[in-house]
């Protein structure tokens, strides 16, 4: 019985160092998030629909996108345009 409860705690730390490794990735992306939408709702609800394909095009519209938001490391970001898209 006591091996089983090793075990059982070793899966334990090993599912906690592998969250804690992922964590100050999606903590990042989701402050980035948050300033955007705070500082520039505008340019932000903009953009996730221009790269949702659900913004027409429209150079008006195009001059409120900002690139810098689609960087790679911004996961949340594309993981919000990934499900736009199914609509």
């Amino acid at each position: 019985m006591p091996r089983f409860t090793h075990f059982h705690n070793y899966h334990t730390s090993s599912t906690t160092i592998t969250m804690s490794g992922v964590m100050p990735f999606m903590v990042e992306s989701v402050v980035r998030l948050v300033m955007g939408l705070l500082t520039r709702p505008t340019s932000t609800i903009t953009t996730l629909l221009y790269y949702s394909n659900l913004l027409p095009r429209n150079l008006n519209l195009e001059r409120l996108v900002q690139h810098e938001f689609i960087d790679p490391p911004n996961y949340l970001f594309h993981f919000i345009i990934n499900v736009l898209r199914c609509f």
